[in-house]
C-alpha cells in the first residue's frame, strides 16, 4: 500500500459522522488490511491536517437474499480519525 489515495476508500457522510465532526472526529471507509499508522499518514497526506488518534472497526457484512439463495455482502473497515485541536477537514 504505497499511495495514500489507495488506503482511503471514501469519506463517510452519515448522521453520526456529521455529529462527530463538531468535535473534530471524521469517519472514513478504508482498505481492510490497512493499519492505524497507514491510515493516519494517508489522512495527513491527502487532507493536509494533523491527526491525533485513529480508531478502527471492521464492520461485518449483512446477509442478503437473492431469490432463493442467501448471500453476504463483504466486510469493510471503518476508521474514526480524531484531529488535533484547531484542525478541520473542509469539504466545500
Amino acid at each position: 500500500m504505497n499511495s495514500s489515495h489507495m488506503i482511503l476508500n471514501a469519506f463517510l457522510r452519515t448522521e453520526k459522522g456529521v455529529r462527530q465532526s463538531a468535535v473534530d472526529k471524521y469517519l472514513f471507509s478504508v482498505k481492510k488490511n490497512a493499519n492505524k499508522i497507514q491510515i493516519k499518514k494517508a489522512v495527513e497526506d491527502v487532507y493536509k491536517v494533523k491527526v491525533m488518534s485513529v480508531n478502527t472497526h471492521v464492520v461485518p457484512g449483512k446477509l442478503k437474499r437473492v431469490r432463493h439463495q442467501l448471500g453476504k455482502t463483504p466486510d469493510w473497515k471503518k476508521a474514526v480519525v480524531t484531529l488535533k485541536e484547531g484542525q478541520k477537514i473542509d469539504l466545500t
